[in-house]
């Protein structure tokens, strides 16, 4: 927790955003999509100790989907809401099942992270009480999926790639929809609502020479969402 108070005092006692100063170009990816090159590169570091310190609380692990598949990228979570799969479904939980505790408070250097990007996107006024940490280590993946378990279709999304690079793959509202291919590095962030909001998107398996020098062979994406209205 001394963490976060430390956290919480220099974000009070410092510029008022942190990334105000991240490029502001986008590459639009679909109909309120965008792709923001580089938007975290300046607090990567602090980025990924933040994402070691959530693990300490909530440890990363590999879920197990309804149908008993058991999902190759490890999870995390923080904030009010966590994701879980399990043999009962998919669903967000307000306590993490490994401990039964509630999930760590979502850290201010990643509230403000998921604001401004979400913003630089066109998505001002994001909430996000929800943030999904994934691990990739070779040969994980994760398959086309709607974020469609929220209450707020009106947030937008927002993902964020630290470490190895990898393919993200969007497509449309139906799973037989064409999907594109991006390569996201690390730092990249991914916004999107509106009109591509419920598309499906996912990413290829994290290849085997894929590595960076801050992560080696692994790569983090953090997923902001709104839960609950």
């Amino acid at each position: 927790m001394a963490f976060y108070s430390a956290t919480r005092h220099y974000l009070m006692h410092s510029t008022p955003d942190l990334f105000a100063s991240a490029p502001a170009t986008r590459e639009p990816i679909a109909d309120g999509a965008w792709l923001l090159r580089g938007f975290v590169l300046d607090r990567a570091d602090q980025l990924l100790d933040t994402i070691q310190r959530v693990a300490a609380q909530a440890p990363f692990r590999h879920q197990v989907t309804p149908g008993g598949h058991t999902m190759s990228a490890a999870m995390s979570s923080c904030g009010t809401w966590g994701w879980v799969t399990d043999r009962h479904g998919y669903r967000y939980s307000a306590r993490d099942p490994l401990t039964d505790q509630p999930w760590p408070a979502m850290p201010e250097l990643l509230q403000q992270l998921a604001v401004s990007a979400a913003a630089a996107g066109g998505y001002e006024g994001f909430e996000p009480d929800a943030c999904l940490i994934n691990r990739y280590e070779t040969g994980a993946k994760m398959g086309l999926h709607q974020d469609k378990d929220e209450d707020d279709m009106d947030a937008p999304i927002v993902s964020v790639s630290l470490g190895a690079p990898i393919r993200f793959l969007f497509g449309g509202l139906a799973r037989t929809d064409k999907a594109a291919g991006w390569k996201l590095e690390h730092g990249d962030v991914v916004v999107w609502g509106g009109a591509s909001r419920l598309f499906f998107h996912g990413v290829a398996p994290l290849g085997k020479r894929a590595e960076h020098p801050m992560t080696g062979a692994v790569r983090y994406n953090l997923t902001f969402r709104k839960v609950r209205l």
